[in-house]
């Protein structure tokens, strides 16, 4: 049989519906590298063979029937945090090993809909909290280019798998770059959807009913190896969810703005006044703007319509700690009160902010719901000038595993220098704030050989812009490259 590996899943769908290949041979290659090769990296923390061997089967069947669907026997993987019928859902809380979903959530069933065939479920940290996929019920995920290094948080098992070959596609979900991070960590695409365009129901904390429910800031979206695959799924998924009254987004949703790249007009931003940014990530920026200006793509460094970044990312930050902060039991609430207490009315540092998000009071956040309002405009009037903004995903390749237990008084060493770990939710809040799409992509590798990636930020419900763009740079500059396994 062909090797099919890393086959995209329109690769896939092609070579089974012209008889090269069956479903059932995918998944068992599939389930047979998972097996070979998971017990380094530690991707798949639940896995559901016999029902995907089901599953592949009764793919092939209906293709033999003469039935073609999206998906038809396309093996993937979907991050645990989502409810997937007789499995566990966790969220990496060892309080819940016990729980069991009763049904999928909406966006699995679109996709069992579509013809999937579901591997299993991938690892995240504890309560998705972390850049890092870790936790005390499933253990450590490794990155597949470096087992000492993390692949990323929290959707690091999904990123791990697509690296690693087990299934062509997955889905994560992203409030603080948690589909970003892993994308650019592991050298995969993966895509932050427009807020309320995919539906959530169903990526609910363990326990909780799975109400039609859109929590501020939080999104789901769609992981693979090429920006094609990336297409599909949002279209597969962009209904609203039926037991709501939203917007038909399918149909609110735009094509492209353009369909060649030297159409394309491009802000890079390659710094911010709050975080530094590593040389090495600086220069992947800088040469890929360079490769774009070469190629005939209108590339600025600067624009005076771009928001205040410092202000952007300070209310990113106390708006992200107030919907995290609405599930702390009583005991850890009462003493971030005291924690945020101790901070001086006049300190502006991110830490602070983060502190103060976590006891926002309603009148206080509807202050800075006005600012983000603001902001949106602002970002609404920039994208006339513009179709996309470039910027890191993380000011850094991928680190080193960092479990030490105060995860809020960790460092992240840049260029040899020690800086607060949590300020890199920073890059994640210009497009999540604003509630933006942003689409990362694999542009380079470092010195060491580690991916590096961007985040293409792109207008609010032109979800099709940014990832058009990652198409074409993937067409004239490449994309995912296999890690040396």
């Amino acid at each position: 049989m062909t090797d099919f590996t890393y086959a995209t899943a329109a690769r896939l769908t092609e070579a089974m519906d012209a008889g090269e290949v069956s479903a059932a041979e995918l998944t068992s290659a599939a389930i047979a590298r998972i097996e070979d090769l998971d017990g380094d990296l530690n991707a798949l923390c639940v896995r559901d063979f016999q029902r995907a061997e089901d599953a592949a089967r009764a793919a092939d069947a209906a293709r033999a029937r003469g039935e073609r669907r999206p998906l038809l026997g396309v093996p993937m993987t979907v991050k645990e945090s989502f409810d997937v019928a007789g499995l566990p859902t966790t969220w990496g809380v060892r309080a819940f090993k016990d729980f069991v979903a009763a049904g999928d959530a909406v966006a699995v069933a679109r996709l069992r809909e579509a013809g999937a065939v579901i591997l299993g479920k991938t690892n995240v940290p504890v309560g998705l909290g972390d850049f890092q996929s870790y936790n005390p019920l499933y253990g450590t995920t490794n990155n597949p280019w470096d087992p000492a290094r993390t692949p990323g948080g929290s959707s690091g098992g999904s990123a791990a798998a697509l690296a690693a070959g087990f299934g062509a596609l997955s889905i994560g979900s992203d409030i603080g770059g948690s589909l970003r991070v892993p994308a650019h960590f592991t050298g995969i695409y993966a895509h932050k959807a427009s807020a309320g365009l995919l539906p959530i129901r169903g990526h609910t904390f363990p326990g909780m009913p799975p109400l039609a429910y859109e929590r501020d800031l939080g999104v789901i979206g769609p992981m693979a190896r090429s920006a094609a695959d990336l297409a599909l799924l949002v279209g597969l998924l962009c209904d609203p969810d039926e037991t709501t009254l939203g917007i038909a987004y399918r149909a609110a949703l735009r094509p492209p703005r353009h369909d060649r790249l030297a159409d394309f007009r491009v802000l890079v931003l390659d710094s911010h006044p709050l975080v530094p940014v590593s040389s090495e990530v600086r220069a992947a920026i800088d040469e890929l703007a360079g490769r774009l200006e070469t190629a005939g793509v209108t590339v600025r460094r600067d624009s005076p319509l771009l928001p205040d970044q410092a202000e952007v990312a300070r209310t990113y930050m106390r708006l992200l700690q107030a919907s995290v902060a609405a599930g702390y039991p009583p005991e850890v609430y009462r003493s971030a009160v005291a924690a945020a207490a101790r901070f001086d009315d006049d300190d502006r540092s991110l830490v602070a902010e983060r502190a103060r998000g976590v006891v926002l009071s309603y009148r206080d956040w509807l202050t800075a719901d006005g600012v983000r309002a603001r902001h949106r405009a602002a970002w609404r009037e920039l994208f006339a000038e513009f179709d996309v903004v470039l910027a890191p995903v993380f000011s850094t390749p991928a680190f080193p595993h960092d479990q030490s237990a105060h995860q809020w008084a960790r460092e992240l060493s840049i260029d040899g220098e020690p800086h607060d770990y949590n300020d890199q939710l920073a890059w994640a809040g210009n497009a999540t704030a604003a509630g933006l799409p942003a689409t990362a992509v694999p542009v380079t590798r470092t010195a060491a050989g580690l991916p590096v990636g961007v985040q293409l930020i792109g207008p609010l419900f032109e979800d099709y812009t940014p990832i058009r763009f990652a198409e074409l740079l993937e067409r004239e500059f490449g994309g995912f490259v296999a890690p040396p396994l």
